[in-house]
């Protein structure tokens, strides 16, 4: 057996070219070792170019932009739910607003809004007393992550796409996150992990539901996120440079709990259903590689924290690079 496109890597970056592929008339493979370290799996689901962008990371966020424009058509193909409320951005002390006004500096057309302590109570009133003040950014999303894997997991085997045949493609994506540097002598000193401890919350009887809008916040300078889930939310993330570590640490948990509680005190009530580590994909710069590195070899890798959100732009430009043959 011989197939048109060997994908190496199941996440969500890998699946979607799969799938792009495969619905544009390819014969595609995909490659997946399923490790539970995954940055899709252990993902917290944003879909938040404005609420993160970062200064130095122009070219991050412009694509950020373009990929979310593509979101609401692409989960709807997918049948997948966006949690469409927004986002907040939020500090705890003076230090922390300069982050806030950061923010809103980088965009000038209505895209955020800075808002004092009581008018972001009336966005998100489940804030903590602590908070002094925040950002909304509208327009950002949020997806589960998990139900988004299921989802293309499906579409592509609705598609003809097959997993982990012993069979090799007259093209080859590397599409395996942060495992990608292993792959190609010229990916072996660009891609590395980074890591990311992340927990799962879910509600119990009688605790407060969910906040209705995805929360960033930097509580004394340590920045931490809540994305809402029908059940609970996720809370993240830390990050490190240290390898291929897959243990939790006492003192992420207790980071990344006590941050999120003073945030958003309505969670003490919630069950701590999950521990995890994930390993981001990182690149020299944050930006993603996504171009032949030698013919009939494409690379669709680096998209550190961005990897979900990237995921439908990422796809069509690969598949560009198919349908345009050997470079």
């Amino acid at each position: 057996m011989t197939v048109e496109v060997s994908v190496l890597g199941g996440g969500v970056i890998g699946l979607s070219v799969a799938w792009f592929a495969a619905r544009d008339g390819f014969s595609v493979n995909v490659h997946d070792l399923g490790s539970p370290h995954g940055g899709s799996v252990v993902a917290g689901g944003m879909l938040a170019p404005v609420s993160e962008a970062w200064p130095g990371e122009e070219t991050v966020t412009a694509q950020g932009v373009a990929a979310l424009a593509r979101w609401p058509g692409f989960a709807a193909e997918l049948n997948v739910e966006l949690f469409n409320n927004g986002t907040i951005v939020v500090g705890t002390l003076p230090g922390d607003l300069a982050e806030l006004r950061r923010i809103e500096g980088l965009f000038n057309n209505g895209e955020v809004e800075l808002l004092n302590n009581r008018a972001i109570r009336q966005v998100e009133p489940a804030l903590g007393p602590a908070v002094r003040g925040g950002v909304f950014a509208p327009g950002d999303l949020a997806v589960d992550n998990r139900e988004l894997l299921s989802a293309l997991r499906k579409a592509c085997v609705e598609t003809g796409v097959t997993f982990n045949s012993n069979v090799d493609g007259r093209f080859t994506v590397i599409a395996a996150g942060a495992w990608s540097g292993a792959l190609h002598p010229a990916l072996k000193d660009v891609i590395r992990p980074v890591k990311g401890e992340i927990l799962r919350l879910t509600r119990r009887s009688g605790a407060l539901p969910p906040p209705t809008h995805t929360i960033r916040a930097s509580v004394s300078g340590r920045p931490v996120y809540i994305v809402p889930r029908n059940d609970g939310v996720v809370v993240g993330a830390t990050q490190y440079e240290a390898g291929f570590d897959t243990d939790v640490t006492v003192a992420g948990v207790r980071d990344l709990l006590r941050d999120a509680e003073t945030v958003l005190p309505g969670i003490a009530e919630y069950a701590l259903a999950e521990c995890a580590v994930g390993f981001r994909a990182g690149s020299p710069d944050n930006v993603p590689i996504v171009d032949w590195l030698e013919p009939g070899v494409i690379a669709a890798c680096g998209h550190h924290r961005n990897g979900l959100l990237l995921a439908p732009l990422t796809a069509a430009r690969v598949l560009e690079l198919l349908k345009g043959g050997t470079p």
